[in-house]
């Protein structure tokens, strides 16, 4: 794997990562800037909302977390312990469709968001976080549109690489198969 690749890989769970928190504190009962209606609305500590957001935080960094497997061994070899595919290779469309599957759908997702977030129909109530409070949770949200991007160049690389398919020594446009010469 290049090291680049890598990189962008352990990048990716760091861009989920301070929603997470913003939404914990939300969870705590940490005043985040709603006030009215839907201050009422996410009233924390709250047997339902706390759960929650925890569980929503914990499911948005575990699925970004996901993003390693293409550049560790276990993204190559299904785990012993499951059952049927234990120790079998992973197959790379398998992981590819997979993979390009959630970088389609956090990028929608992620953007999709965003538009409602800043748009009039959502955050444009009057109740929602105004000034810092609404600064620190854009900053705090805005990292997650990288998720589907760097998620999208990883699995790029990842297929590369698992199909052996590495740049050209000579430079050349075209690509060649791992331990083959290339043809000037």
């Amino acid at each position: 794997m290049p090291p680049w690749a890598n990189r962008v890989a352990h990048l990716v769970p760091f861009t989920v990562l301070p929603s997470g928190v913003w939404r914990i504190a939300l969870g705590l009962g940490v005043p985040v800037g709603f006030h009215g209606e839907l201050a009422d609305l996410y009233h924390a500590p709250d047997w339902r909302l706390t759960p929650y957001v925890f569980a929503l935080s914990l499911l948005a960094e575990g699925c970004a977390l996901l993003t390693l497997g293409l550049v560790r061994p276990w993204g190559e070899v299904f785990p012993r312990w499951l059952p049927f595919v234990g120790g079998r290779n992973v197959p790379v469309p398998f992981a590819v469709a997979l993979a390009s599957a959630g970088a389609v759908a956090v990028t929608l997702l992620c953007t999709t968001m965003l538009f409602q977030v800043s748009g009039p129909d959502a955050m444009g109530d009057p109740d929602a976080p105004r000034g810092l409070a609404a600064w620190v949770m854009g900053l705090c949200y805005a990292p997650m549109l990288l998720w589907g991007p760097l998620l999208a160049v990883v699995t790029a690389a990842y297929y590369l690489r698992r199909r052996g398919l590495t740049p050209s020594p000579t430079g050349g446009r075209g690509r060649t198969r791992r331990g083959t010469a290339a043809r000037p």
